[in-house]
């Protein structure tokens, strides 16, 4: 089946580890963006931007078979790799499980820290946005 949330931030410590400095992780980052699934342009309203963030970020989400899905993009490279990673640790899990992940692959990559203030905002507000989905979906699924 699929591969838990952890075993997945598991795998994205490692290819981090992979990289001696810095400029190769975004590099790595920039090239996660790249291979983004595009999102569907209606969802690149306003209504699906995701608040907090510096650069333009757009965040869409669906439910298929109890699994939550998720699709996004943003106008910045760096930014589009960072949604990429997110997307990829919690994309196709169930919704309670999105909503209790710690994402503590964040920090022991160091992503947080090597963020300016402002990027480091949106990150948190993109999560924020993705847990803020699942919990709804789980209290749907739940009345």
């Amino acid at each position: 089946m699929n591969k838990s949330i952890k075993d997945t931030e598991d795998e994205i410590i490692e290819e981090f580890s992979l990289f001696d400095d810095w400029m190769g992780k975004y590099e790595y980052i920039i090239e996660l963006g790249k291979n983004l699934p595009l999102i569907d342009p209606k969802f690149k309203t306003e209504e699906f931007k995701v608040k907090g963030c510096q650069s333009q970020v757009w965040l869409s989400s669906e439910m298929k078979d109890g699994r939550l899905f998720y699709y996004a993009d943003s106008d910045a490279v760096i930014t589009k790799g960072i949604i990429s990673l997110l997307i990829r640790v919690l994309s196709g899990h169930k919704p309670g499980e999105i909503a209790e992940a710690d994402m503590n692959f964040i920090n022991k990559i160091g992503l947080k820290e090597h963020l300016s203030p402002n990027r480091a905002n949106g990150l948190t507000a993109m999560i924020n946005y993705m847990k803020k989905y699942a919990a709804a979906y789980a209290e749907q699924n739940v009345n």
